[in-house]
């Protein structure tokens, strides 16, 4: 009996330190796994940043690019949800980010050497990655195109029009102000002309400058067909080698186009959650606030890839690293989504992407924000969103109606977001647009 005893026990014992050793050879394995994820993608992150400052004409090397950037921020997620209390991410997951980017990094010895051979657009290529608050993050494909589109010479016939359409906030004008920034692409026009869409006509109102002209133009709602006729006449005039561009969301804008559209979409979750963590900790190092990691993810999740939100966001969130303040901002946003979908079943986003009001609490609607060059001729005080979620509870709204600066660009053009709030002592759960309707859009500069 004793002998059965001791072989028992032993057995459990020698079982016991088997999967001890096993689960320690499993945890250095995957730490072997997380810092060759690390290595690859400093590998990958430095091509695509030396492949922003290059003008890239070849439409195979567009699509390796794209997807090096897309496994790059796949790989950045895998990687944070390892370093978070969480551990979210399985290892099969980092074997699987693994796999992916070494087998792009295999095949990028030969894009690396044909970028080598793309001319610079820039002289200070990196210049704008040096501070947090004042850099094009992302599009790197859609840059690339926008570029080869201006740069390209001798096209025959009127000046050629690219159409670039895309939802609320997703940085059309930004991002092609950044692009015309480059130091190629100023000195290849004489002039860049900006112009609203309600303004078409005001470029035949003055002499047309010589030399190449680029015109970039904005439209809020429909084209005028006879507007537009007008225009386009007017711009065939001007010298060969001038372009437009015309930025908008409706979908009808495609047939003005004269090339392949450019459409802009929501970024990817985990592109997202990387802007909203590189926003929200500025020169901190997430490492040393790893539960304020795991917070990021879920406010990545809460604002659905709304650019405009994750800047002022986390403008507020990087002035107060504090788990508890990040946790109850989080939870008010939360309230705020849960409330307008259970009135109308979408998204806040969804409701302002169609021009309706979005409720912030029983007794305020926040109408569409709106870019505007001039403060309205209006007398309503101000409150400037970001200051107010930095200081919860100490920041009262007014009692009446006001306008709410959600947020200031710090990239050319410099535009800035206001929405219009109307204070409802009783707010009408089933029309609360009605309040606001046939109103233009409107917002000030701050």
């Amino acid at each position: 009996m004793d002998l059965a005893i001791s072989a028992v026990t032993g057995d459990l014992a020698s079982r016991f330190i088997s999967f001890l050793m096993n689960k320690y050879a499993d945890h250095l394995c995957s730490e072997e796994k997380a810092e060759r994820l690390q290595q690859l993608l400093l590998r990958v992150h430095t091509v695509v940043e030396e492949a922003d400052g290059r003008c890239i004409t070849n439409s195979c090397m567009l699509m390796q690019l794209k997807k090096l950037s897309t496994l790059m921020y796949q790989g950045y997620h895998v990687l944070d949800n390892i370093s978070s209390s969480t551990n979210k991410a399985t290892n099969s997951e980092l074997q699987s980010a693994l796999q992916s980017l070494e087998a792009v990094v295999d095949h990028m010895v030969e894009f690396v050497v044909l970028l080598a051979g793309c001319e610079r657009v820039s002289r200070r290529p990196y210049d704008a990655y040096l501070q947090v608050d004042n850099f094009m993050f992302g599009r790197h494909v859609e840059k690339q195109k926008i570029i080869n589109f201006l740069l390209q010479q001798h096209i025959p016939g009127p000046p050629a029009v690219l159409p670039i359409i895309g939802g609320r906030g997703v940085g059309k004008k930004t991002l092609v102000a950044h692009v015309c920034r480059y130091d190629r692409v100023r000195s290849h026009f004489t002039v860049i002309l900006h112009l609203s869409g309600d303004g078409l006509t005001k470029i035949t109102d003055n002499e047309i400058p010589s030399g190449k002209i680029l015109v970039v133009v904005e439209f809020a709602s429909d084209v005028d067909a006879d507007d537009w006729r007008t225009f386009y006449s007017s711009v065939t005039s001007m010298d060969r080698g001038s372009k437009v561009i015309i930025l908008g969301r409706n979908e009808s804008l495609k047939k003005l186009g004269t090339v392949q559209t450019i459409s802009l979409n929501r970024l990817a979750f985990e592109e997202y959650n990387y802007l909203l963590k590189t926003l929200a900790f500025g020169s901190a190092n997430p490492g040393d606030h790893p539960r304020l990691a795991t917070i990021v993810e879920e406010f990545a999740v809460v604002l659905g890839g709304s650019l405009i939100p994750a800047n002022l966001i986390a403008h507020a969130l990087r002035k107060n690293l504090n788990a508890h303040f990040w946790l109850s901002t989080l939870n008010r946003i939360r309230i705020t989504m849960k409330m307008n979908i259970s009135r109308f079943g979408v998204h806040p986003n969804e409701l302002l992407d169609q021009g309706r009001p979005v409720h912030l609490g029983p007794h305020y609607l926040l109408s569409p924000a709106a870019p505007s060059p001039s403060s309205p001729n209006s007398s309503l005080p101000k409150l400037v969103f970001g200051d107010s979620l930095a200081e919860a509870g100490r920041t009262v709204p007014p009692k009446g109606d006001f306008w709410l600066i959600a947020w200031e660009s710090r990239l050319p053009p410099y535009t800035s977001f206001a929405h219009l709030v109307r204070f409802v002592p009783s707010c009408v759960d089933d029309k609360p647009e009605a309040s606001l309707s046939g109103k233009k859009r409107l917002g000030p500069s701050a």
